[in-house]
């Protein structure tokens, strides 16, 4: 039996929801636990905006729900700015051009100037354009690396960065005040013609590009003709991607085929994030027909980078978000001792379910490591202080288990279009040397322990499965002794605020051998996720124990 205030939501909508011919055939042919699905909630805005499924309903990403944010956020920059303006971007998903032009009219008939990109553009780009434009806010339209039934709508302030839990909780405010239906929407094409819509030029690309460049930490000759394969998962990344490695003699460049142009419906990758092997086996058999040396793959939106090499054996083994981090963060400070370009007090941040192998590396080069919470928002939050206290020089690398990298300080989100040009580089760097990446990853291992690093998602659809996710986190917050054999020795709980961190539902288990696991709900999708890490003298031991943890888990998780 459906509630009353939801079936009282779920008749207006069918009455009023109009904007979007879309909206009204779905919402006719709604069952009862749809209806519930759809409307058992407001689609939740914080500190990366709003993510969820398109559809009908409060609980959607639709024309509504987006415009209702937008006047939220109108609302927070009228009183914030004399005279506010913003940057938008959207990806290839579905409906994410609409969404954008939504959103647009909107801001202009609140008297914001909007700047939008002309074509799909990815997330690094909106951050750049946001501080290159110096807009009061910038916007971008994406859901990441979700499946092609979400779309997002990601907020920055006008340092680039996603906006902080404050400013969040302030536009929540503005956003919650307001009807979904006394939105009003205007015409883009108008708005265009009049002026209060401006396409962003070439030169703010060329810019980003340039900056991308800049990243460079190598000044000998280094052999740049190497085999890439290049897949942007018919995403956003094709045009900024190829750009920026041709301009910097990396020309050997095959993409692949079937996920080249951009689709919103990923037809060849139902999850279309480099973590999976699944998104990225197209590319690696390109990799096989070609004989690549290495395969670079993007997310939809551009700010994640997996990455595959060749083995000796002639097959390709694809590196984990860790591995790639681990290895760049290795690369930069080498290279920077060795010309001589390491800051006097230099600061690398990385996530707390991010490899503490990081630290370790960070203290054999006399790097202070800055722990935050799971999002790169926190670390673009790191550089802005560091900006703030005249010390942005200080930052030379930030990084996430999640594919996640940042090596300059031209954006305040992660690059997946910077990481992938490092990853060239550092990958053409040890090949003139006579060293495979696998074999430095080797090395790195062979002196701070064979550390398994692995993610685990549990999946909890709808309002059962969101009360399903409450009662599993209680258990955990009473307490865990061991895992896989391994003695839990001490219990982080960010949940209380520690270290100074902003509180967030996240536990970390420190376990015997300098191993943890760490579980949080997810911020975007309706998941628990366990992070797991392993150290042993082997790596097979590791692996050992770590199919040991993740069992225990599993069961958990029931």
């Amino acid at each position: 039996m459906l509630k009353e205030n939801i079936k009282n939501e779920y008749s207006r909508w069918s009455k009023l929801a109009i904007a979007d011919p879309d909206l009204g055939v779905e919402l006719s042919s709604m069952n009862e636990e749809q209806i519930e699905d759809a409307f058992y909630r407001d689609l939740e805005f914080g500190t990366g905006g709003l993510r969820g499924t398109i559809g009908a309903g409060t609980n959607r990403m639709n024309v509504y729900t987006v415009a209702r944010a937008s006047q939220g956020l109108s609302n927070y920059l009228n009183k914030k700015y004399d005279n506010p303006s913003v940057a938008i971007g959207y990806d290839s998903r579905i409906k994410s051009d609409l969404f954008a032009k939504v959103a647009s009219t909107v801001f202009v008939l609140n008297g914001i100037q909007v700047n939008i990109w002309p074509q799909l553009s990815p997330v690094p780009t909106v951050s750049f354009a946001t501080r290159y434009l110096h807009t009061s806010a910038g916007i971008m339209i994406t859901a990441s690396h979700n499946p092609s039934k979400y779309n997002g709508y990601k907020v920055y302030g006008d340092d680039g960065c996603q906006i902080t839990t404050e400013t969040a909780a302030e536009i929540l405010k503005e956003i919650e005040a307001i009807d979904y239906f006394d939105v009003k929407m205007g015409d883009f094409n108008a708005d265009l013609e009049a002026g209060k819509v401006k396409y962003i030029s070439d030169e703010v690309l060329t810019a980003f590009i340039e900056e991308v460049k800049k990243q460079s930490v190598v000044t000998e000759d280094i052999n740049r003709d190497m085999a890439i394969v290049y897949t942007p998962l018919n995403g956003t990344g094709r045009v900024p991607m190829t750009r920026a490695l041709k301009e910097a003699g990396f020309t050997n460049i095959t993409l692949v085929k079937e996920q080249e142009m951009p689709d919103g419906n990923f037809p060849t990758c139902p999850f279309p994030n480099p973590e999976y092997r699944e998104a990225m086996q197209l590319g690696l058999d390109t990799c096989k027909k070609v004989g690549a040396d290495i395969l670079l793959a993007t997310d939809p939106d551009a700010d994640r980078c997996g990455v595959g090499v060749k083995t000796k054996d002639g097959d390709y083994r694809l590196l984990t978000g860790n591995e790639i981090g681990l290895l760049l963060f290795d690369f930069i400070c080498s290279q920077r001792i060795k010309h001589g370009t390491m800051p006097k007090n230099p600061v690398m941040v990385k996530t707390i379910v991010t490899s503490d192998m990081g630290n370790q590396i960070a203290d054999h080069y006399g790097v202070k490591t800055i722990d935050v919470l799971t999002g790169f928002k926190f670390i673009g939050e790191q550089i802005g202080l560091l900006e703030k206290a005249g010390r942005l020089d200080d930052y030379i690398f930030g990084f996430e288990e999640s594919y996640g990298t940042l090596s300059s300080t031209y954006v305040r989100d992660k690059d997946a279009i910077g990481g992938a040009f490092m990853v060239c580089e550092m990958f053409a760097y040890y090949k003139t040397q006579g060293i495979s990446l696998l074999e430095k990853l080797e090395d790195l291992y062979k002196q701070y322990g064979y550390r398994l690093n692995t993610l685990h998602s549990y999946v909890f659809e709808g309002s059962a499965g969101f009360e399903k996710m409450q009662e599993i986190m209680k258990h955990f917050h009473q307490g865990i002794d061991e895992f896989g054999g391994r003695k839990v020795v001490k219990t982080l709980d960010y949940s209380q605020g520690l270290d100074g961190l902003p509180k967030s539902d996240v536990l970390k288990y420190l376990l015997e051998g300098e191993s943890s696991v760490v579980v949080r709900p997810s911020g975007t999708e309706p998941k628990l996720k366990a992070y797991i890490s392993i150290v042993s003298d082997t790596m097979e031991e590791s692996e050992a124990t770590e199919k040991k943890v993740a069992d225990q888990l599993a069961e958990y998780m029931k």
